[in-house]
């Protein structure tokens, strides 16, 4: 089996639509009338959440009518909030083809499906002709991604010149071994965390400029404290990540957490210009 079908068969949930509409429904939501604020809790599915996402969408100056890439789009979360915020048009690939099929059909609840697509697709071979893309972005998918050369250069092909790219990973800040599972993988066998600065050498190399770098550590810190706190006082929330994760959610969100605040990783954000 090759790593991109361990990678895909690792996010596949079996039943992933139907657990998320049954906890929408238990937290008293409509999900015939849903927004993008409503599906954040679960979908924004990386370090940092919603507030990360909106940081982001602040990196990529994004202007109405502008045609964004989500690379590694997952179930669209950040994909509804950018196109819901800014009037933009967004185009999503994944390997995973339950996530694709989940972000139609929260798209489609969200009444968001003139402005987003998805597509099942690798990130090494983008199914875009060159320059199809005002602006793209990718957020906590390189950890799965091993042949990082190939993906910046791809990503790079399918921009317009002068393009943003905005790159939100989980990077490599300390020597320590990670302790698996962890969100992204269950063993190193598909975990493939990098550096800071071998993401800005890859990336210059496939022809990107290097504008900015931004830590979200804090910001992640801040967060899951208070996520831990409310749990502690309210009892585990009806809706979040954990619904994608499945039962090991909680193992692979412990040992994420404390690789975070042991200087072990960091969610940084790498702004660069095509």
């Amino acid at each position: 089996m090759s790593i991109e079908e361990q990678v895909a068969r690792h996010y596949t949930h079996g039943s992933l639509e139907k657990a998320i509409l049954s906890a929408l429904i238990a937290a008293g939501k409509d999900i015939d009338t849903l927004t993008a604020s409503d599906l954040a809790p679960i979908d924004e599915f990386h370090f940092g959440w919603l507030p990360a996402t909106i940081e982001l969408g602040r990196s990529l100056r994004i202007e109405p009518q502008m045609h964004l890439l989500d690379v590694g789009c997952g179930i669209g979360g950040p994909a509804r909030y950018l196109a819901e915020t800014y009037e933009c048009r967004i185009t999503g690939v994944d390997l995973t083809d339950e996530f694709v099929e989940v972000a139609r059909a929260l798209t489609d609840r969200c009444g968001l499906d003139d402005r987003i697509d998805f597509h099942q697709a690798s990130a090494l071979a983008l199914p875009f002709d060159e320059g199809s893309f005002d602006a793209a972005y990718m957020i906590h998918v390189g950890m799965n991604i091993e042949d990082k050369h190939t993906l910046f250069a791809e990503v790079w092909r399918v921009l317009k010149p002068g393009g943003r790219f905005v790159d939100y990973d989980i990077m490599r800040v300390g020597d320590a071994p990670l302790n698996y599972p962890m969100p992204w993988a269950m063993n190193k066998e598909t975990s493939f965390v990098e550096t800071p600065g071998f993401y800005n050498k890859t990336l210059s190399a496939a022809g990107f400029e290097i504008q900015a770098k931004n830590s979200r550590r804090d910001l992640a810190i801040k967060i899951v404290r208070e996520m831990q706190a409310k749990a502690a006082a309210e009892g585990p929330p009806v809706l979040s990540g954990q619904i994608i994760m499945g039962p090991t959610a909680k193992q692979r969100l412990a040992n994420a957490f404390e690789a975070l605040e042991n200087g072990i990783i960091e969610p940084i954000e790498i702004v660069a210009r095509a």
